[in-house]
């Protein structure tokens, strides 16, 4: 049995232990929730300050030039690109991932409406995060298709003449799953259809490579392993064989706004598309909060010179691996039964566990001793892993307390059991 002082070895000995100065963690808090919201940056404080005060306060809307607040969406794209495996100029920030979704998930209808008529079908998981099965149900509704929700083991079989997208998120926001991105992506493009990668718990989390798995369009947001604050602006790709397509009516995405244009400041009264992934702007860039997600993005590239997403990934399944067997150890007997997946090749950075009765109260207990995870309805209990601030210490640590909270029945008191707006 790993012990406390195994852990308090492995964080003596860890290479990523310095990238937690970087963050401002609250004493006496361990934080297992970067996977729904990431900690502040020390450096994110001060820079929306200086945003507000001198930028916007003295300079006035001369920072749209001499501070490069027209230049974010883009600059802060590539710094992402760096993370997803997708090249220079192939990413821009904007919106929510919800609003990106739509927006790439109607191009790529649109496209294979020009291309192939035939194929009716969207296909995606049935278990897939709620909003991107609710913009692909209103779509589908639209234009008169089928959504097709399948378990994941099923989605090969319904790679067929029918398919027209493929919609996933790679790691599952309630198990932690981690689809094969690459072998999807292939399967599903030799039977004609497009994909879709929806990375909102798998950039900074887990290595990806867009353009080496050759996938179509994906999306993300900026406010989970990205640590860019609450509601941080979300990101969008597209592959360059779909952007380099200038005809407005082959690569039309819906909200085709003002910033997306070729040139907004003509000011012409017709649309024409921006060249590559720009086309896929939509309004005013929110500034301040793209500053912050700025910040964000920049922790994890400090990663980079210590083994980027490679070391941060090997951290991430130890981690994650200690965890589990922790809690099937100290906790055993509780009725929790393991959801995410025991092989490290197909986890996320998450473990999350099920129990019939009382998962609810069992994590509003823990967050009382000043463990923060979350719990997703049914019978959830979630705790995520950002192997940038996570020690194994403090693995141990939330294990132990989850373990009193178990033996002693902690959780079935009164202020425990009672919901809050958000869980």
């Amino acid at each position: 049995m790993t012990t406390r002082q195994d852990c308090l070895a492995l964080d003596a000995q860890d290479p990523l232990a310095p990238l937690r100065e970087q963050f401002e963690l609250p004493d006496g808090v361990t934080y297992l929730d970067g996977n729904s919201l990431g900690v502040l940056p020390r450096t994110a404080a001060a820079r929306v300050a200086d945003v507000v005060t001198r930028e916007w306060g003295q300079d006035l809307i001369r920072s749209w030039n001499t501070a490069g607040w027209i230049d974010m969406p883009q600059r802060i794209g590539n710094k992402i690109a760096r993370l997803i495996g997708a090249g220079e100029n192939e990413v821009v920030v904007a919106d929510s991932t919800s609003v990106n979704l739509f927006k790439v998930l109607t191009a790529a209808l649109n496209l294979q409406r020009t291309d192939a008529p035939q194929r009716k079908v969207i296909v995606s998981e049935r278990h897939n995060f709620p909003t991107d099965l609710y913009i692909a149900e209103s779509l589908a509704r639209e234009r008169g298709l089928v959504l097709r929700l399948v378990e994941p083991d099923e989605i090969p079989a319904h790679l067929d003449d029918d398919l027209a997208v493929l919609m996933l998120t790679h790691v599952n926001y309630r198990t932690g799953r981690m689809h094969d991105m690459p072998a999807l992506t292939r399967q599903a493009q030799e039977a004609g259809a497009l994909v879709i990668w929806d990375l909102a718990h798998s950039a900074g989390a887990v290595p990806v490579d867009l353009n080496a798995a050759g996938a179509d369009f994906a999306v993300g947001c900026g406010y989970k392993y990205l640590n860019g604050g609450p509601g941080a602006p979300a990101f969008a790709w597209a592959h360059r064989s779909h952007t380099e397509v200038m005809d407005a009516e082959q690569l039309w995405q819906p909200l085709s706004g003002w910033l997306g244009h070729a040139a907004p400041f003509e000011f012409t009264p017709d649309y024409r598309p921006a060249a590559g992934v720009n086309r896929f702007i939509c309004g005013t860039p929110p500034v301040i909060s793209m500053a912050a997600l700025e910040c964000g993005v920049d922790t994890m590239l400090a990663a980079q010179p210590l083994g980027g997403m490679t070391a941060l990934r090997r951290k991430s399944i130890a981690l994650t691996d200690t965890f589990i067997a922790l809690v099937e150890q100290r906790c055993a007997g509780h009725g929790l039964t393991l959801q995410t997946p025991r092989d490290a090749s197909i986890r996320g950075s998450q473990v999350s566990f099920a129990r019939e009765e009382g998962g609810y109260a069992i994590m509003q207990a823990l967050i009382a001793r000043g463990v923060i995870g979350d719990f997703r309805a049914p019978d959830i209990l979630r705790f995520g892993f950002t192997p940038l601030y996570v020690r194994f210490i403090d693995v141990w640590n939330s294990v132990e307390h989850l373990a009193q909270v178990l033996d002693g029945g902690e959780w079935r008191e009164a202020r425990f059991n009672q919901r809050a707006a958000v869980t």
